[in-house]
């Protein structure tokens, strides 16, 4: 990881401090943007699964693909557009992105109980937590495990793709233990990087713009593991 480079040593230990001291408040920005993002989809969801007016249009119809597909297309608008975005519009689209999330993920608060969706968000937070713990304090390098974890998601995505078709419970279960395995070592691994993107741009102005992203990788992995976890232990509604 490139670190700033110090003259003198009354300077180096000021800089020094100066570093540490911004690291904690990007940290901290990259994780109250992942926060307040879900509880924007939290609450999106929460909304549109208890008006019927609005989830039996969409999730009763083949409309229901169009918003299932709807973050997808988020993600990929993030992944083309990150060099040219302007911190502004980084952050409009992640409350989009939250936002249309939420709508995506009210058929869960159809499909399972309460007190399971609660009880595997907090096994959910419980994982996350630990993991990006020791993607922040870990000393190992992290990125050739990326490599690998990366053909992992994307062998996990067509997976679901085909068995959007094949319809497996056998594929789902081995899709969940695999995809959990998979953004689990991702959250570690996302939040080394991030520590290392903001070693790299120590003092740009860029900064808002990389915690809106480092958020979003976050986000994401959260979002996924909770999903796959709840497809695993979620007990369903009768």
């Amino acid at each position: 990881m490139s670190t700033p480079q110090y003259t003198g040593f009354g300077t180096a230990t000021q800089t020094a401090a100066q570093f540490d001291a911004g690291l904690r408040k990007h940290m901290l920005s990259v994780f109250n943007y992942m926060g307040l993002g879900l509880a924007v989809t939290g609450i999106v969801a929460m909304f549109v699964a208890s008006t019927p007016a609005i989830y039996q249009p969409i999730f009763g119809t083949p409309l229901k693909w169009v918003v299932m597909l709807a973050p997808l297309a988020f993600v990929f608008f993030f992944s083309f557009k990150i060099e040219t975005m302007s911190a502004s519009t980084a952050q409009t689209a992640f409350w989009a992105f939250c936002g249309v999330m939420g709508l995506s993920m009210a058929s869960i608060f159809l499909v399972f109980t309460g007190t399971s969706i609660a009880r595997t968000f907090f096994i959910s937070a419980t994982m996350f937590g630990a993991t990006s713990l020791y993607g922040y304090t870990t000393q190992r390098d992290l990125s050739r495990m990326g490599s690998f974890l990366i053909m992992g998601l994307i062998g996990v995505v067509i997976a679901s793709l085909v068995n959007i078709f094949l319809g497996s419970s056998i594929l789902q279960f081995a899709i969940s233990i695999i995809g959990v395995l998979v953004f689990t070592g991702l959250t570690a691994y996302d939040t080394q990087n991030i520590k290392e993107q903001y070693a790299e741009n120590y003092g740009a102005e860029s900064l808002t713009k990389l915690a809106v992203f480092g958020a979003l990788s976050l986000y994401l992995n959260f979002v996924n593991i909770f999903q796959l976890l709840l497809n695993l232990t979620g007990q369903r509604e009768e």
